[in-house]
């Protein structure tokens, strides 16, 4: 981008001289008033010669402790108008619901909610392998969490059930529990009850109670830290889980599911492991058992690949052509059943069914405790994938249809779809992307929706769940497999990714990679923590520049960027893009005296060497390279005179959003080591912020004194202030320049 040399005036009008905006209301303490400037001095200033003094407010509002004080009182405060309010915050239904209306939102809603219950049925069914546990159990677990998700979630279009990558997680810590109460390996067929612990741990359980025990446990602990986390207004943590770091999470979960169906689809018997490693170890017992593959299970799978994914790509090329996508999930389940049932696939050639599917509900039950100690753990990663997935849909959707909602409620109704449906044998649920993209495109208006789809699944509870018997495991794992094509498509986007923004593409491949090749536990945990060290990684080393003026204008941008841009003689204009904090404070200074050619430590002691000497100048001015840990060091023999070309140092502050500790003991630093060489510091475009932590570290001198040094609101004030300085006025003319704002003044009151 090129910018013009010379643009047209300020149609505003050159400021009045010198100009004072001060609160309003505020009095001016005469201590403080700064003297009027002369006449004489105003004529010779000129309309460019205007500094700007700004006069700041009085802190508005409470202090800390008695804001926390306030808000601590207005908590305990009852009454039945504040009752009511809470009740309504915590059941937004109660809000949305008297307003309804049945002939603009019913016929939507009601199409949408069979749509995504047509679909929830075989997946369903397929998650529960996932999670270990029977059919039954992943057909409870959707129809609560719809139901109870429809009174308390402030989103009008999410869909919340069993989603792959949480029944992934459970189902890993569901088999570790199995193995430590002695059930094998924990990979038992469906409806097959008969296995018995070889310890005796767990009294008359057989697996499948065992198993969905540690569910429900674990449903539970999930369920209460969502809640907790919504209750301490926690859902700002959503936003440390970046997008490249979702996505590569849930790539490389996909992977691991993948693999994990994979006996399913090929009719193998072989152990499920866990844990590190487990993405190989399950492939090596893949090619060493591929020998043993049930043929009909592996041409059953193949026949179901072949027609579900044509099918299913039409769904979505032609989406906006069709009213409702084809259910053809729900068709060949269906037809798969059928034809399993007739020809007698399980008796004939040894094919792995669903077995017996049981109907109605069964009394309610409370969790194992003494699991919560070992569960805990494996709880929090689940709790956070699973209310990040829900809030990030909740505000895609949201933003797309144009309401509002809470990121904190929808973790609180997250974690109430897991803490209450817990007691009723579910497991950990969340939103899941692929029913609320159908549920969004097929007119869905309100969560009653939701209710709909749970009216479906309880048809399928109370009758048809018995039918399903003979439905063989390998469709299961096929209907599994196909609804995870969405995250293996962004490997299409790598390349994308890493042309914009090789640190995202960094964090994408190191969080899928140890997804897939770790845990999915320590791929979320090595995710997060790359991600935070790009970010420190992004300001340890900013981007620094030397900024030049444009042509009759007030406007000063990068040399390096800009082309037409001229030099200010013998003043410097640096620009450092980032706060100034520990983590960068050597890297300021080092990029300070690159650009501006001076290093003053060794110019004061009036050393200069060659470039590309270890004590050469930067550039072609007459500095040095030398850091600061060799400035102790004695200038190199035969070093040239030393000289500067400058006589200001404008630090332009208007990328940094905060200065620590140590930032401010650099700035002090250079301001006094460039003040021995004759070059003068000024400071631009301070924010509030840093203006205070410069008061109050004693930026000039001591802290609060009166006397500091220059802090300008504009580049273009400390440039024109810089100049006149140079010029030697006479003292007449220097007695009456204005002077420009001091950080260390006092705040009016």
């Amino acid at each position: 981008m090129q910018l013009p040399a010379a643009l047209p005036k300020d149609p505003l009008g050159p400021s009045p001289p010198h100009a004072r905006l001060r609160s309003p209301g505020a009095v001016e303490d005469a201590s403080s008033r700064e003297p009027a400037p002369s006449k004489d001095a105003l004529g010779s200033l000129g309309p460019l010669e205007t500094f700007v003094s700004l006069e700041e407010r009085e802190p508005a509002g409470p202090g800390g402790r008695e804001l926390i004080l306030e808000k601590a009182r207005a908590a305990c405060r009852c009454s039945p108008r504040r009752l009511s309010a809470a009740l309504r915050r915590l059941l937004p239904a109660l809000e949305w619901l008297p307003q309804y209306s049945p002939r603009t939102q019913l016929l939507g809603d009601v199409v949408s909610g069979l749509l995504v219950g047509v679909v929830a049925i075989p997946q369903s069914i397929s998650y529960s392998l996932l999670a270990n546990q029977d059919p039954i159990y992943g057909i409870y677990t959707n129809f609560f969490c719809n139901i109870i998700y429809a009174a308390a979630a402030t989103s009008r279009h999410a869909s919340v059930g069993s989603f792959g990558v949480l029944c992934l997680m459970v189902g890993q810590s569901v088999t570790r529990h199995l193995q430590l109460a002695g059930y094998g390996d924990g990979s038992a067929a469906l409806g097959d009850n008969s296995s018995s612990p070889r310890n005796g741990t767990t009294g008359a359980c057989d697996r499948s109670c065992y198993a969905i025990t540690v569910a429900l446990s674990l449903s539970f602990l999930v369920g209460l830290y969502q809640i907790l986390l919504g209750l301490l207004q926690m859902g700002f943590v959503a936003v440390y889980l970046s997008e490249p770091l979702l996505g590569g999470f849930v790539t490389g979960s996909s992977l691991t599911i993948i693999t994990s169906q994979m006996k399913y689809l090929l009719g193998l018997k072989i152990p499920r492991h866990e844990g590190v490693g487990s993405f190989v170890l399950t492939w090596v017992d893949l090619f060493r058992h591929i020998h043993d593959t049930n043929v009909c299970d592996l041409l059953t799978s193949l026949v179901a690949l072949a027609v579900i994914v044509p099918v299913k790509e039409l769904n979505e090329r032609y989406k906006d052509r069709m009213k409702a996508p084809f259910p053809i999930e729900l068709l060949v389940v269906i037809v798969a059943t059928v034809t399993s049932h007739y020809l007698g696939f399980q008796q004939r050639y040894g094919a792995a069914v669903c077995g017996r599917i049981p109907t109605g509900f069964r009394k309610p039950t409370v969790p194992d405790v003494s699991l919560f100690p070992s569960l805990a753990l494996d709880a929090l990663p689940i709790a956070v994938i699973g209310f990040a997935m829900t809030v990030s849909l909740a505000e895609i959707f949201a933003k797309k249809h144009g309401y509002a909602v809470s990121a904190n409620q929808e973790m609180i109704a997250i974690g109430l779809c897991n803490l209450v449906p817990s007691s009723f044998y579910c497991f950990a649920s969340s939103a899941a992307l692929t029913k609320t993209l159908l549920k969004e495109s097929t007119g869905s208006q309100t969560q009653v929706s939701g209710l709909v789809t749970s009216l479906v699944l309880l048809l399928v509870l109370l009758w048809i769940s018995p039918l399903f018997y003979s439905l063989q495991t390998s469709i299961l794992g096929v209907v599994t497999i196909v609804n995870l094509r969405g995250g293996l498509r962004r490997f299409r986007d790598a390349p994308g990714m890493w042309q914009l923004s090789k640190l995202d593409a960094a964090v994408w491949w190191a969080t899928m990679l140890c997804s897939t090749l770790l845990t999915a536990e320590i791929g979320l945990l090595v995710g997060v923590c790359f991600a935070l060290l790009c970010v420190i990684f992004r300001t340890q080393r900013p981007r620094a520049a030397l900024l030049g003026k444009v042509s009759g204008r007030e406007i000063y941008e990068d040399q390096a960027a800009y082309k037409q841009l001229g030099s200010i003689a013998n003043v410097k204009i640096f620009r450092f893009e980032c706060s100034l904090y520990y983590a960068n404070k050597d890297y300021f200074k080092a990029a300070l005296f690159q650009k501006t050619g001076v290093d003053p430590a060794l110019l004061a002691a009036g050393t200069s060497a060659e470039p590309g000497g270890s004590g050469g100048c930067w550039g072609a001015g007459c500095g040095c390279l030398e850091e600061a840990r060799g400035r102790a060091e004695e200038p190199a023999a035969g070093a040239c005179p030393p000289c500067t070309d400058m006589h200001t140092l404008i630090l332009d502050c208007g990328a940094m959003q905060f200065i620590d500790t140590a930032g401010l003991s650099v700035l002090r630093e250079t301001r006094r080591d460039y003040e021995e060489v004759g070059v003068q510091v000024l400071l631009a475009n301070c924010n509030p912020s840093i203006r205070q932590r410069l008061r109050e570290g004693g930026w000039a001198g001591r802290a609060g004194s009166a006397g500091g040094h220059l802090a300008f609101h504009s580049i273009h004030d400390a440039v024109r202030f810089a100049e006149r300085r140079h010029r030697g006025e006479s003292r007449e003319e220097r007695a009456a320049l204005p002077q420009p704002q001091d950080v260390n003044s006092r705040v009016s009151s």
